[in-house]
């Protein structure tokens, strides 16, 4: 069996936008469940800050993790498709604009930038509070 051009470019369009979509419904799912998640715990008077941070931390988390497979979408459709270095040159500035808002909430969320080692110790603890806290949700 043998693929076209114009099969070709139809098939890699459409896993384009699919992963495009994956992405955008990463994010809404991730801001709805932030949401959701604030609204219970104010429900249940666990404390305003407390309920925010979660949320904030939730959010900001689905937030990178969408932007990350939205570039692989951008990725794939110009690399598969139209790699002139008019395109190449937008989308290295599409992703350079993901990448610096992913590490911008990262440090927001993290207090430090991806790249600097944490203490490890710290980094265990807060990953246990975080298996505490989802097992009490």
């Amino acid at each position: 069996m043998s693929i076209d051009a114009e099969n070709y470019t139809q098939v890699i369009e459409d896993i384009g936008l699919i992963i495009d979509g994956l992405g955008v419904l990463i994010i809404v799912s991730g801001a709805l469940m932030a949401f959701i998640i604030y609204v219970w715990k104010i429900a249940l008077r666990a404390g305003h800050h407390v309920s925010y941070q979660l949320a904030r931390y939730r959010l900001a988390r689905s937030i990178i993790f969408g932007l990350e497979i939205l570039i692989a979408g951008d990725i794939i459709r110009t690399v598969a498709l139209t790699p002139t270095f008019e395109n190449i040159g937008v989308l290295a500035l599409i992703v350079l604009v993901r990448t610096f808002l992913a590490f911008t909430l990262e440090m927001e969320i993290e207090g430090k930038w991806p790249w600097q080692v944490g203490d490890p110790l710290a980094r265990a603890k807060k990953m246990e509070e975080a298996r505490t806290r989802d097992a009490a949700e």
